[in-house]
């Protein structure tokens, strides 16, 4: 397996802010929804631009959070960008780190009349179930990304080698789901079933941590992991690899590096696939700098699976 970048662009709100943090992305009408997990607003990527979708209330009066301001403690930490639906519709269904009480919530985006409608829900009860069924401290939670499959939600926890903590998942039926973010049933009677443990290996001496994923027509999936040099799970460290694996079950089937791009590692916290041809998959990625100040990359990826 080899991973090409067949182009990369910095993303800037149409105002020529720029987006930080992006951590997930998911198609959302005739564009891309990226989540920022630094901030309680998403922004949505189409041909005219990008603009801002608020998908949740200011924390204590902010909408972004940095370490150097002291406030990164109260980001709500979406990290995950999957698609859904509501109601029959179309939707993108972002989710919380887990990491901590803040970061434990679910948001609904749909279009009504061409314009994003959100809503969101405590998970907290279903948070806690998932890091019962990991056999993981509540502190140890990290969960990154989410590939679907079908009716089925994969959810990763992005585990830290350092730390003893390995990448993991666990599947939630996306109906039962969607209904907890709606209010609709208890979150705690989420069925949350299949642990599966991953093993990605080392890059430059350190472990590699699952930080997204996409589910392939064949039933295998592409999972972004970052060598990320970090003791724990909600600091960051510094990252002196980016990987795709392809993953079979809880098997994995190959490791290739993200090239990087003019001596820079790229970090893809965000996958969307766009299309599969013959032994090629192409796929939209986001990149989070680790940088308030810099605009996030996105990154066309091309990968050769023969």
């Amino acid at each position: 397996m080899r991973v090409f970048v067949d182009g990369i662009d910095t993303l800037r709100f149409d105002d020529g802010t720029p987006v930080t943090a992006a951590s997930g992305i998911a198609p959302l009408g005739d564009g891309w929804l990226i989540a920022q997990d630094d901030a309680t607003f998403a922004a949505w990527r189409r041909d005219g631009g990008v603009t801002p979708v608020r998908v949740l209330p200011p924390v204590e009066g902010l909408d972004r959070f940095t370490e150097a301001l002291g406030t990164k403690r109260l980001k709500p930490d979406l990290e995950v960008a999957c698609p859904a639906e509501v109601e029959g519709e179309a939707a993108v269904l972002l989710l919380g780190s887990g990491s901590s009480a803040r970061r434990m919530r679910g948001v609904l985006v749909r279009l009504e009349d061409g314009r994003p409608v959100v809503l969101d829900g405590d998970l907290t009860p279903l948070y806690e179930r998932v890091a019962q069924h990991l056999g993981r401290a509540m502190d140890e939670l990290n969960l990154e990304g989410a590939s679907r499959h079908g009716a089925t939600v994969r959810w990763y926890n992005r585990g830290n080698l350092r730390a003893g903590v390995p990448s993991a998942s666990v599947e939630v039926p996306l109906h039962d789901l969607v209904a907890a973010v709606l209010g609709r049933v208890d979150a705690a009677s989420v069925p949350v079933e299949q642990p599966r443990v991953y093993e990605l290996g080392e890059m430059q001496g350190v472990g590699l941590a699952v930080t997204d994923a996409v589910a392939l027509p064949d039933g295998r999936e592409l999972m972004s992991a970052a060598a990320e040099d970090t003791p724990n799970a909600i600091d960051d460290g510094p990252v002196v690899a980016a990987a795709l694996a392809l993953v079979d079950g809880a098997t994995v089937l190959h490791v290739a590096a993200v090239p990087e791009v003019d001596g820079r590692v790229h970090k893809v916290e965000g996958l969307a696939l766009q299309g599969v041809r013959g032994g090629q998959v192409q796929l939209r990625a986001v990149v989070d700098s680790d940088d308030p100040a810099a605009p996030s990359w996105e990154l066309q990826l091309r990968v050769d699976l023969t």
